[in-house]
This record gives C-alpha cells, structure tokens and sequence, in this order.
C-alpha cells in the first residue's frame, strides 16, 4: 500500500484547519509502519535535530528512534548543555545547526508559537515539527491520539462520543486533538473539567459541549481522553488540592463504568497516578496509554517521510 497526501506539508506546527483528508493519510501511512514495513529508509544521509528547549521524554525519544529508523542522523540538542545558557537566542541557535547542514528540525519550547517563528525563518529546503510549544500546539501528539482511537474504533470518527478532561486551559495536547476531532467530523465532543481550568472565551472550544460534571460527560462514552494537571504552568489556587481534584475529575474505575463497555481510555503522560487517573484504570484492558507511545515512533516516522521526502499523494 502506497499512502499519498495530495497537499505537500511544508512544515507540522498545528492540526488547526488541517484537512480529513490529510489526517487520514497520515494515519495510513503511519499504520503501515506499526505493521513494520519500514521497507527502506528514505531519510537516509537527512541530518535531523531534536532542537528542544523544554524537558522531555517519550516526545523526544520516540522522535530519535523514528528519525532513526528512517536512517536519518540524528542530533540531539539539550538547551541546558548548549550555548543557549551563554545567552545565544532560539533563531540564532536555529540557524547556526541549519548552517550545518541539517534539514529537519524537531522544536519543543515553553513559549506559544515558538516553532512557528522558527519555520519564518527556515531555508527552502528545511522542514520544522512542532513537537510542543507553551500551551498552544502539540500536532504529533494529536496526530497519535487520532491514530489510537482509529485503531479501536474504526476510521468512522463521526459516530464517537468523546471525553476530553482535566486542564484544557493549559494543554497544547488538548487543542492539537480538539483541531483533530472536529476535523474528522466527530459531533459529540464532551469537554470536561473545573471551571478555572477551562479557558470559556477560547475559540477552540466553539462547538463542542462543556461541562462541569464528570459524571455526565461519561455517560456512553466511546473515548475517554485524560489530561495532564500542567502544575508547573498554572497560578496558585486554579486547584484547591490534588485530593479534591481527584475526587471530582480523577478517573477511577467506578466512574469509568458510566462509559460504554468498549470504552477506550488514553492519556498524553506523563501520568499523575492518584490525580487524573487511578491505578486500576490506568494498567486495565481498557488503558490505550502504552499504545499511545508506540504509536508515537509510527506517527512521528510518517510525518518526517511526509516532510523529508517527495509529497506523498492521498488515494
């Protein structure tokens, strides 16, 4: 099976009027290397920079190895051991690593439209991926999550009722899937968490039903998507206590059951066990958390093919 995408990505900084079409081909693309038909390796000689000013760990390695088994040669850039901590900016930092040579580069940053302002100032031949930018994008992960529920539920989105809960206000992850969900056509969105944790006035919300109570959004659920508490961006108080929080929005096993039996449950991780989900769900049958981060090589392996190589084409 040959995947085409009949618009050529120049870069991947958002899934924000990203098409179906588009989406559906990468997640073929991307299944097809979950099947392990890694037949050749079209990166090969490509020099690919993991340019990350913010921690991680399953983004940031699963792109290494995805580069990797494209047979790219990766090099991984760490801001803490770099000049960056001598006071050489992001744009200057990015076009002395361009001058070398590379062709793709990967960019996690704490600041919102980061990565963007990085690709204005790309070369012609230089292709960037948003891998997590302050609270604004994280379209690989979206990407993954697609590809996940595409898995257990089938290429019909249309028909699922999904559950999106915890900080939505903080979390790039949240609007990277919001932009994909209402891309593949999905009608019953249920965004779910504590009033000073959902951003009201945000557009991304237009459309979608928002609720309060966990409870009721669970009810018949096919998908049900935790969030991550984004403590270390959030104002004192946006949470009383992270016992309150779990006892109100943490997804326990007796809450779960108000979804429909064939519920799927997924989490961006890091998980805060105790918080936003309890252990029993967490490692249960239902629990696509691991899928997620293998998913991620194969998702991240068909966006660098997609933007490294000639344009694929959509059958």
């Amino acid at each position: 099976m040959t995947v085409q995408i009949k618009t050529p990505l120049r870069h991947l900084l958002s899934l924000e009027n990203i098409s179906d079409e588009t989406i559906h081909g990468l997640l073929d693309r991307a299944q097809e290397f979950v099947e392990g038909k890694y037949l050749y390796q079209p990166l090969r000689g490509v020099g690919v920079c993991t340019l990350f000013f913010e921690p991680s760990t399953r983004t940031r390695l699963s792109f290494q190895l995805a580069a990797q088994q494209l047979g790219a040669e990766v090099l991984n850039f760490e801001a803490a051991n770099s000049s960056t901590t001598k006071g050489e900016s992001a744009a200057d930092t990015f076009r002395n690593i361009e001058a070398m040579g590379v062709r793709g580069f990967v960019i996690r940053h704490r600041e919102d439209g980061a990565a963007a302002a990085l690709a204005a100032i790309a070369g012609p031949s230089t292709a960037v991926i948003n891998a997590g930018d302050g609270c604004a994008n994280h379209p690989t992960q979206g990407l993954l999550d697609m590809l996940t529920i595409r898995q257990a539920k089938g290429r019909d989105f249309s028909r699922l009722r999904v559950v999106i809960t915890g900080d939505i206000a903080h979390s790039r992850v949240a609007r990277s899937d919001l932009h994909a969900l209402r891309a593949l056509g999905v009608r019953d969105v249920r965004v779910c968490g504590p009033r000073t944790l959902l951003p009201m006035d945000d557009e991304i919300l237009e459309g979608f039903n928002i609720t309060h109570d966990f409870d009721a959004a669970l009810d018949g659920a096919d998908v049900v998507m935790m969030l991550r508490l984004q403590r270390e961006r959030m104002e004192e108080g946006m949470v009383e206590s992270l016992k309150d929080y779990h006892e109100q929005y943490g997804l326990t096993a007796k809450r779960l059951a108000y979804a429909r039996p064939d519920a799927v449950v997924l989490h961006p991780g890091p998980v805060n066990r105790g918080v936003e989900i309890s252990d029993d769900v967490a490692d249960c049958k239902q629990s696509m958390i691991l899928r997620q981060v293998s998913n991620g090589v194969a998702m991240r392996s068909a966006v660098m093919e997609a933007l490294l190589t000639k344009p694929l084409n959509v059958h």
